[in-house]
């Protein structure tokens, strides 16, 4: 009959119909994950943004007297933005707390690097001081949350980091002070790491010739505080 299609124009026209939705469902399938991937990027964008201004709000107010509100100005966007990516100022600190944790834990990998520790000890002093008061010059956030107000969620990271820069010590006096004991090491250690962050306060309070002066005294105390106590150097 007129008008109506053959079986070989109904087959053909199913088939075209078939490829066009096999070619659009190929097409959308490449396509798609790039808008989440986009959304991802700036996502972890904005989250790098909020954590550089709390890191600011941090070192100026302390971690107690920091707020959302604070930060969420310092970055530029209103408190709503802050609110999708953190619930609240402890979560930002947290996360930003993690962060500036492992990153002092690779700059005390630097520090006391193997060959090092070999060394006489006004080098030794500047070889394990110099990269992490740089860190810690470079990080001040650091400073202001890990010895400022305690942030609950990185107390416990923060001790282990602690106790981790009081073993590499004493295993830094076994080698140069072999005669020492358990406990005199480990009252040394101590002193050692109280006279650095007694210190650190005072260098990071200064910059220029300031910070270098004092980080050279920082330098000079240490020395002529373990100077007396070294029987021995590690060879080289």
């Amino acid at each position: 009959m007129p008008g109506t299609p053959t079986g070989k124009n109904i087959e053909k026209g199913t088939k075209g119909s078939t490829a066009t939705k096999s070619s659009s469902s190929t097409e959308s399938s490449t396509t798609t994950p790039t808008a989440p991937r986009r959304r991802q990027a700036r996502g972890e964008r904005r989250i790098s943004q909020l954590l550089a201004a709390a890191a600011g709000v941090f070192c100026r107010t302390g971690y107690a007297a920091a707020s959302t509100n604070a930060i969420a100005r310092e970055a530029g966007v209103s408190p709503g933005t802050l609110y999708q990516y953190f619930p609240n100022k402890e979560a930002i600190a947290i996360e930003l707390g993690g962060q500036l944790l492992q990153r002092a834990h690779e700059a005390h990998g630097q520090a006391f690097r193997p060959e090092n520790l070999r060394r006489p000890l006004p080098e030794l002093l500047d070889a394990v001081l110099d990269p992490v008061i740089a860190f810690n010059c470079e990080n001040p956030a650091f400073w202001a949350l890990m010895h400022g107000t305690g942030v609950p969620g990185i107390a416990q990271e923060h001790e282990e980091l602690h106790e981790g820069l009081l073993t590499r010590i004493d295993a830094v006096l076994r080698d140069f002070c072999p005669g020492a004991t358990a406990h005199e090491r480990t009252h040394t250690s101590n002193m050692i790491l109280g006279i650095f962050k007694s210190s650190l306060d005072l260098i990071l309070a200064h910059e220029g010739d300031e910070r270098a002066a004092y980080t050279a005294e920082l330098k000079t105390v240490l020395l002529r505080y373990l100077e007396p106590m070294i029987t021995t150097t590690p060879p080289h």
